[in-house]
């Protein structure tokens, strides 16, 4: 076995466990953390396809076979016995977390947008988060509550995101008049099976319960009105997708937490594809983009040097970063990004 593989692994499960799953999901903290530090267990994910070494995409599976939620220490050997049926379920399946909270982070730069907005998400999965003005919001700002709700009335469902600054806070809710998403592999909204796997990703622990009823509650408000989901390759049909929004109306370019399973190249060319895209197809674009540090150095070297963006995505603008976000909408930041 290649060691520089496998302390690859095991360094990329203990970030895993150390900053994204710390105090929010002991549970996975626990299990990635153990598994960091495991050799025997590193190995046997080091002979795994790439995209089913992932945390999040093998303990979904894990849980998906029946894995018992307790301690890694107590539930190594039963890993090693379903090991197989493991295997199986995530090399049908993917990750496609659907997180419907993010849109409280998505409202204060889609608030001011004027006019029309035709919304395109990259990465879209069951399209839940094409529908930010469907939503209740409560957002906890520096001089109080506020609350947004739909141009109808309050929403079923309901969205908490702690701001840092009152100027955060939107102007208006969005004129969306068309939504289209684009996924590889997409989840048909009305079928309770696939909402179940989405709810399976969905990591353990008190602070993501309400992740799963807010799932839930989204997807069956989208099953009333679902959006086109064009199934493809994101580089490959994202320019086509854009051509066929509303001639009027401003194409806003979204995804969250999708360049990462790009490789280098890859995420290259989609920045380049949304930087000449507006040109290329005669129309005025804007490109919002929830990820992870590292993804892009571009947009990395233009943080503010008291930025640090462990835990949280960083959110741009046309490759500019506005804010730091919540990777489950809970949490937005942009007073460091004013100063």
């Amino acid at each position: 076995m290649d060691d520089a593989e496998t302390s690859r692994i095991a360094a990329f499960y203990d970030d895993f466990g150390r900053q994204w799953a710390r105090r929010t999901s002991p549970l996975y903290e626990e299990w990635a953390i153990s598994i960091a530090s495991d050799p025997e267990f590193v190995g046997r994910i080091a002979t795994l396809p790439r995209a089913l070494q992932q945390p999040n995409l093998l303990f979904a599976s894990a849980r998906w076979v029946g894995a018992p939620l307790v301690p890694f220490v107590q539930t190594r050997d039963w890993f090693l016995a379903h090991w197989t049926d493991i295997v199986a379920t995530g090399s049908t399946r993917s990750t496609q977390t659907n997180e419907v909270g993010r849109c409280a982070t998505w409202l204060p730069p889609l608030s001011r947008i004027d006019g029309p907005i035709a919304l395109l998400e990259v990465g879209t999965a069951a399209g839940l988060c094409l529908y930010p003005d469907r939503y209740s919001v409560d957002y906890a700002t520096p001089s109080g509550p506020r609350r947004w709700d739909p141009a109808t009335g309050p929403s079923r469902v309901e969205l908490a995101c702690l701001l840092d600054d009152d100027a955060s806070v939107p102007t208006r809710m969005p004129e969306i008049v068309w939504r289209c998403g684009i996924d590889l592999n997409p989840i048909d909204v009305s079928d309770p099976a696939a909402i179940d796997w989405l709810a399976t990703l969905v990591w353990p622990g008190p602070d993501h319960d309400a992740r799963v009823t807010r799932l839930r509650a989204g997807a069956a408000l989208v099953s009333a009105d679902p959006p086109e989901i064009v199934r493809g390759d994101l580089l490959e049909t994202v320019t086509d997708a854009a051509s066929a929004a509303p001639a009027d109306a401003t194409i806003v370019i979204f995804h969250s937490a999708v360049l990462l399973y790009l490789d280098f190249t890859g995420r290259q060319k989609f920045a380049e594809i949304m930087a000449g895209l507006g040109d290329a197809i005669g129309r005025r674009v804007v490109w919002l983009s929830n990820e992870s540090s590292g993804t892009l150095p571009a947009i990395d070297e233009h943080l503010p040097a008291n930025v640090t963006p462990r835990g949280r995505f960083i959110q741009t603008w046309n490759g500019r970063p506005i804010a730091l976000a919540g990777s489950h909408g809970a949490v937005y930041e942009t007073r460091s990004f004013a100063e």
